[in-house]
Order: structure tokens, then sequence, then C-alpha cells
């Protein structure tokens, strides 16, 4: 058989109705829209101004404007950048995981017959529950007092939360417990969408389910599966309640959103507080911007190639 790559759909025209209905739901979000930006604008705007300042809630006379200070302090600063590494580890092992586990999961839901609405429904669940209630599950799993893990396993005495590796991998287990089904229901939503003449023409061509998978399935899936990772990383990165109520920040499983938390909580210190904030803030726009442009390139070759 040749190495043939299934011709994408023909995008359908433009017509003067469609262009009056765009028009129509622009009109019809934007209140929404301005809304919306509005009530996020003015924190992030007031953060970036308490960034600016030493200040802390303690001694609110003793505020003192030192610029972009509290920015160098973060970033030479290297509890910054292990939790930085902390961050980026659960975000990709999780991730990734994540994606694989997902596709699978789509694809059991997306061929089953019998019993669907019950796999489905099984699938989900994990998603449904609140994410602080699965991080006290997970953490009296594997704790040593109230844990069944260590006994079902074998092994003995052994504290998953007294090392960093080990505590970091329950976080990303647990992690990807609850939020793949999150990315499943994504793709099983561009799984539905790959034109079922372009798999059998496939067969007719004697692929084979693998080559069908990576010639014709995946590529006509390449926006939803954009979607759903653009946003589980940007969950992944703003990870909080797992390392808070499992670890607290011990042995170095801190994350970005955590350390966040206890400058402006614990610390009741603003200034650096909102420099952190500004900082993560930051690199989930730079996630966004990666991927959005990554998108914008592959489509960009998808119609070239037309």
């Amino acid at each position: 058989m040749e190495d043939r790559v299934a011709p994408p759909a023909p995008e359908p025209e433009v017509t003067d109705r469609a262009i009056r209905e765009r028009r129509l739901g622009l009109m019809l979000s934007a209140p929404a829209f301005l809304v919306m930006v509005f009530v996020t604008a003015y924190p992030l705007i007031y953060a970036v101004v308490l960034s600016l300042y030493n200040y802390r809630l303690t001694d609110p006379e003793g505020r003192e404007f030192v610029g972009l200070g509290n920015y160098v302090t973060v970033l030479t600063d290297p509890v910054w950048w292990t939790d930085f590494s902390t961050t980026l580890i659960i975000t990709v092992i999780s991730v990734v995981v994540e994606l694989v586990l997902g596709f699978a999961f789509a694809f059991v839901m997306y061929r089953i017959i019998r019993g669907r609405s019950l796999v489905r429904t099984g699938i989900l669940i994990p998603y449904g529950i609140i994410t602080v209630v699965s991080a006290y599950i997970w953490r009296f799993a594997f704790q040593l007092d109230s844990g069944f893990v260590n006994q079902w396993f074998g092994l003995g005495e052994f504290n998953f939360f007294g090392e960093r590796w080990s505590a970091l991998f329950v976080i990303i287990l647990s992690e990807i417990w609850k939020t793949t089904p999150f990315i499943s229901l994504l793709l099983l939503a561009g799984l539905v969408q790959v034109p079922e003449e372009f798999q059998e023409a496939a067969r007719v061509d004697g692929a084979t389910a693998w080559q069908r998978l990576w010639k014709v399935t995946l590529p006509n899936m390449k926006a939803a599966i954009m979607v759903a990772l653009l946003f589980r990383t940007l969950d992944a990165w703003r990870i909080f309640d797992n390392p808070f109520i499992m670890t607290a920040g011990a042995n170095q499983t801190e994350t970005l959103s955590f350390l966040a938390y206890r400058q402006n909580v614990t610390l009741v210190n603003l200034g650096a507080g909102s420099a952190i904030s500004v900082l993560l803030f930051l690199t989930v726009v730079v996630i966004a911007f990666i991927f959005v442009k990554g998108f914008r390139t592959d489509l960009s070759q998808v119609r070239g190639d037309r």
C-alpha cells in the first residue's frame, strides 16, 4: 500500500448569511466579553501596581516603591526556580500521560456500542469530583496512618510524602486520575468529526489500524488535540490544590501557585506575592501564545497543501 494521507475536507464557502450571523454573534457576546475583561483587568492591574512596592499588611506605613526590585528578588531566588521546576515536572508528565490515556478512553467511548452510556458515565466520574475532595482521597490512601496502599503492595512503613519524588508521584497520579476524563471528552468531540469516508478509503487501500490512526485519524483531529493540550496544560501549570493538601509544599513539592499563595496569604507580603502572581500570569500567556502560534502554523500548512 502506498503511504498516503487522506485529503482534508474542503472548506465551506462563506455566504452573506453566515457573515451576518457571525456579526450578530459578536454583537450579542460583546457585552459579556467587556464585563469579563473589566472584572479581570482590575485585579490584574492592581497586582502589577502592588508588585512595584515593598508592601506588607503587617506594616502598612512602611510601604515603599521599589520598581522592579521585587521581580529581581524573585527571579534570583532559588526557591522560584525550584518551584518552577516542580511545576514543570508535574505539568509535562501529567499532560503527556493524560493525552495518551485520554485518547484511549475517547476511542473506547466512540467505538463501544453496548453499554455506551454506562461506560461514558464511568469514565467521566473522576472529573465530576471536586478537586479538594479528590486530593484528600489520595492523601488518605497513601498516608501511613490511614492509607491502604502500603498494605496492598507490601510497602511496609514507606512514607510516600516523606520524599520529593515519591510525593510528586502521588500528586501526578492524582492529577492524571482526576483530569484524564476531561481530555478524553475533548478528544471524543474531535474523534466524531473525522469523516468516516476517509477511514473507509484507507481500509480499501489496505491500511492497517495503526496506519489509519497516524495517517487519517490524528491529522484530522489536530484542532481538538491542540485545544485539549492547551486547556489541560494551562490548568496543570496553575496546580495548587493537590500539593497544598497532600504535602503543604514540603520536600520541594511547592508549585508556583502555592508560592504566590504563601507570599500573599501566609506571609502577607503583597509586594513579592504580587510579583510572583504577575510572573505566573506571564508564563501562562507565553504557554498560550506558543500553542496558538503552533496551531496557526499547522493550519497554514494544511491550507498551503490544498
